[in-house]
């Protein structure tokens, strides 16, 4: 059996995915009460945009819902607030820059330098937000800004997969337990939007941060006092062409989603959000995804029969893929998928290669000379490892060059799609880590890497007419995605180990149901808090995506693999309006098809509804976040769940209720009820 997915994926994501410790930058910090309810606000209208004021040292910037003030002798930022309240935006760094030079201001921004570490600013008001921009003369380290000190922050959100609100007193996510604080994560590889925010105990405040330059930034966490705070790492590296760096700060409402807000907004205003029905509209292929829960088929599954049965279990919708386990799809069982309404595609990646003659992998096998030719080669002269260091990484700039003569992703693309897929899976290219490539035949900074994968996933989607997914995709892909798997899943540290171990996790065999699928697996107490915690979760990527990328979870962790977070998963799928997805064989398709069926029957209607709708509202109805709301659209969907085990306003513990607008009576879904 060909190992290729099942090895590549989790070794990428131990790579980029690992959270690296990092050394705290301030130690500072103050007290805690509990967060409170929470809802998702409209913005409202932004004030024009104002030249800043100077007053010495100081500079004030008109933003929305207040005015704020950067010290340039420290970098220290507040804002003061409409209702006349003072928030700490930032603290000094640990190391300042320098000392500053004269303030001017021009173009309706303020200017100023530190020639002692060749740092220039620039910061203006931009669509409500202060924006501030620094450029380095020469190679150098920025660790600012240092957020989350005021004596109110109650709560920080982050975008580890869908997104997390964890309390910064929390007594287990200041432990070593939980593997977050002392850590840093890449802000273009281990976090799904380069962005971040916080919480103001009991002020109805809140504070936004975006970084657009996220290649060369890290948000590292630290724990002082028992307190998380965080800071901001931007690297100068002119060779690496990251001597440019820029934050946003914006005044939110306090809400737990209110730091996806803003970055929705800040995607739309510079053209960079992407709309599914805009991608129904250039292929209607891609409305197949409204309703479908996903699966990855092994065995009998594959084949005609296996669709048959799905169908007539009464499955109405299904993205359906297989690995490149040397069994692909025949064109047949394509041929029934498509005529059952679903969508079928291979897996497929672009990102290994190895020497054909020893490869274990037909994705990792090219013609001609790819492998070695197209190896990323690092800083030391020699090529990067590939996954699990067996071959090399592929450089997407060696492929963007040869492939108008050379047509080798074409020509895959071809081959993969011969047996007349409507689908693809293009592993890696919209997942995030970047590479520098310092080959003299194809050299390459990541910023050009993300661009080729761009290109080539465009092609894919919008030449090709495929319905295009790629793994946890960064929230920079969203424009030329339909679906990803991955980005749903808030992956705590302590699952790649988990995954390592094979005798717990399951291994490759048996060939037509592979343990690392199919092996159900108990979570550790921890990684289980860590990952699955209904308390703790936050829909930060379905409020800035929704509308634009169907987002699943990742592909080794199917609805079954996880037994005592099934009804959990089965909650936040259908409060956060996303498929849930499986892994299928003949034995699984006949023990659990039933119970899929049911579940898809319950999710169909509302995702049809919903899923090209953006969602517009996240609460909390209870102090201890067990009972959370949704609302899609203009009220399109209104979904309630109740995580907990008593009931709440009549909806039972462990159940959800849906409402859609225009019809009478809510839809109600027991998941530990429904069996196959």
């Amino acid at each position: 059996m060909d190992s290729t997915r099942h090895t590549q994926a989790p070794t990428t994501h131990r790579r980029r995915g690992r959270v690296r410790r990092a050394v705290p930058f301030l130690a500072a910090a103050t007290a805690l009460v509990a967060a409170g309810t929470a809802v998702v606000a409209n913005a409202g209208p932004v004030r024009p945009a104002a030249a800043p004021r100077v007053d010495g040292n100081r500079i004030d910037v008109p933003v929305q819902g207040g005015t704020a003030s950067i010290d340039t002798a420290s970098l220290r930022v507040t804002a003061r607030t409409d209702d006349g309240r003072t928030v700490r935006l930032s603290d000094a760094p640990a190391t300042a820059p320098g000392t500053p030079g004269r303030i001017t201001v021009s173009d309706g921004a303020a200017h100023w330098s530190y020639a002692g570490s060749g740092l220039d600013f620039t910061a203006r008001a931009d669509h409500g937000r202060l924006s501030v921009t620094a450029a380095a003369h020469r190679d150098t380290t920025l660790n600012w800004p240092v957020t989350g000190t005021d004596p109110a922050t109650d709560a920080v959100q982050f975008p580890r997969g869908e997104g997390l609100s964890v309390p910064v007193g929390d007594r287990f996510w200041n432990s070593s337990a939980a593997g977050l604080a002392g850590s840093a994560a890449d802000m273009s590889a281990d976090l799904s939007m380069p962005m971040w925010g916080y919480t103001l105990r009991g002020t109805g405040h809140g504070v936004s941060y975006l970084v657009p330059t996220d290649i060369g930034s890290t948000l590292s966490f630290s724990s002082d006092q028992g307190r998380l705070h965080t800071t901001t790492s931007h690297k100068f590296s002119h060779a690496d062409a990251t001597d440019g760096y820029t934050v946003t700060f914006a005044l939110t409402d306090g809400s737990p989603a209110a730091p996806a807000v803003d970055y929705r907004g800040w995607l739309s205003q510079h053209g960079q959000l992407g709309s599914l029905r805009d991608k129904i509209a250039a292929n209607p292929q891609n409305a197949k995804l409204l309703g479908a829960f996903h699966a990855y088929l092994w065995g009998d599954a594959r084949t005609p029969d296996g669709i048959a049965q799905l169908k007539k279990l009464g499955v109405s919708r299904m993205w359906l893929g297989y690995d490149a386990d040397g069994s692909p799809m025949s064109a047949a069982a394509v041929t029934a998928a498509k005529k059952a309404g679903y969508l079928v595609g291979p897996y497929d990646s672009w990102a290994n290669g190895q020497d054909p003659k020893t490869s274990d992998s037909p994705t990792s096998s090219w013609p001609g000379t790819v492998y070695p030719d197209f190896c990323v080669q690092g800083a030391d002269g020699k090529p990067v490892p590939g996954f699990h260091d067996r071959g090399c990484y592929l450089s997407s700039q060696a492929f963007e060059q040869a492939e108008p003569s050379q047509h080798y992703l074409a020509e895959r693309t071809r081959q993969m799609t011969a047996n007349g897929v409507n689908s693809y899976f293009l592993d890696v290219d919209a997942a995030g880590e970047l590479y520098q490539d310092h080959s003299s035949a194809h050299p390459m900074t990541q910023a050009q890497d993300r661009a080729n994968r761009m290109a080539r996933m465009k092609r894919l989607s919008a030449g090709d007419k495929l319905v295009l997914g790629s793994e946890a995709a960064g929230s920079w892909a969203n424009q030329v995605l339909a679906y990803d798997h991955g980005s749903a899943t808030p992956v705590a540290d302590g699952l790649w180990p988990l995954e390592k171990d094979r005798q717990t996790w399951g291994g490759y065999a048996p060939a037509k149901a592979p343990g690392v699928f199919f092996k159900p697996v108990d979570l550790p107490a921890d990684l289980a808090t860590a990952m699955y915690d209904p308390k703790y979760r936050v829909p930060l990527y379905e409020t800035a995506l929704h509308d634009s990328v169907v987002n699943v979870e990742r592909w080794e962790l199917s609805f079954d693999k996880l037994p005592q977070q099934k009804n959990t998963r089965a909650l936040l799928a259908m409060l956060y309006n996303v498929p849930l997805n499986f892994v299928l064989d003949g034995p699984s398709l006949q023990q659990q098809g039933a119970e899929l069926a049911s579940l898809q029957k319950y999710f169909a209607p509302l995702h049809e509804a919903a899923g090209t709708q953006p969602m517009t509202s996240f609460r909390y109805l209870t102090d201890d976040h067990q009972v959370q709301r949704t609302v899609f659209g203009d009220g399109t969907l209104t979904v309630t769940a109740n995580f907990g085990t008593t009931s709440h306003d009549g909806l039972p513990g462990g159940c959800v209720d849906a409402t859609l607008r225009g019809q009478h009576g809510t839809h109600r879904l027991c998941p530990a009820k429904v069996t196959g």
